[in-house]
This record gives C-alpha cells, sequence and structure tokens, in this order.
C-alpha cells in the first residue's frame, strides 16, 4: 500500500457554522463515495478555507461521520490576490493499492473551476 492524496475543494454561501458544516459534509460525503473510502485506511485530512472562512473548523463535520481515530487539521489558504473566495479544500492522505490515476479528485459548485478533467468523467485528476 502506498499513501495516496485525493483532493476535493467545494464553495460555501455564508460564512456560518451551518454552511461551512453541510458543505463540507457534502464534498467529504462525495469524496468518500467517488474513492471507495474507507475511514480506517486514512492517515490524516487537512481542511483548509480561504481567509473569509472562519465560522467553524471544518473537521468537525468529518468528526460527525464518525472520523474520531483521524489525525484532523484545518487551516487558512494562503491569501493571493483573485484567488477564490468563499473556497474550502480537503486533502485525504490514504493508504490505498489505487494508483494515482485511478484515484478521484472532486471539484463542486464554484470550484468546480479551480480544474479540468479529461474525458473519462468529473473527479479524474487533471490541472489547468
Amino acid at each position: 500500500m502506498m499513501c495516496r492524496g485525493i483532493r476535493g475543494a467545494t464553495t460555501v454561501d455564508r460564512n456560518t457554522e451551518e454552511e461551512i458544516m453541510a458543505a463540507t459534509k457534502e464534498l467529504l460525503e462525495k469524496m468518500i463515495a467517488a474513492n471507495d473510502i474507507n475511514p480506517d485506511y486514512v492517515a490524516s485530512a487537512l481542511f483548509t478555507t480561504s481567509p473569509d472562512l472562519n465560522a467553524a473548523f471544518p473537521a468537525a463535520a468529518a468528526r460527525a461521520l464518525g472520523w474520531n481515530q483521524v489525525a484532523l487539521m484545518c487551516g487558512h489558504e494562503m491569501n493571493v490576490p483573485g484567488s477564490l473566495p468563499m473556497c474550502l479544500r480537503i486533502l485525504i492522505h490514504y493508504n490505498t493499492d489505487k494508483r494515482p490515476e485511478d484515484l478521484r479528485h472532486i471539484y463542486i459548485k464554484g470550484a468546480s473551476n479551480l480544474r479540468t478533467f479529461p474525458e473519462k468523467g468529473e473527479g479524474k485528476q487533471g490541472d489547468k
């Protein structure tokens, strides 16, 4: 098994605890489903938000899904001029036998334009 990174991003409509938790849960559930993630094989997960989101810790949504034995950390993205506002990102470090090209990276809502994907479908790895 190798430890691989699985990325995802979404946007949040308002800087409220409810919105951040709902957006994190939605994105995390899509990442889990797309990659058949078993929390027992998750080494850690990093949750970041753009600096304009600070009403809640997004990692709390993972705890609510039962990720109680996984190392989780939250932080802010760099405040780069012109970067996507109200953006929430997740990086999961996952122990798997899958090849990097078989992982599905999920970008939804306003974050869907952060990456372009090959014709194999949404969520396949590919950078603009």
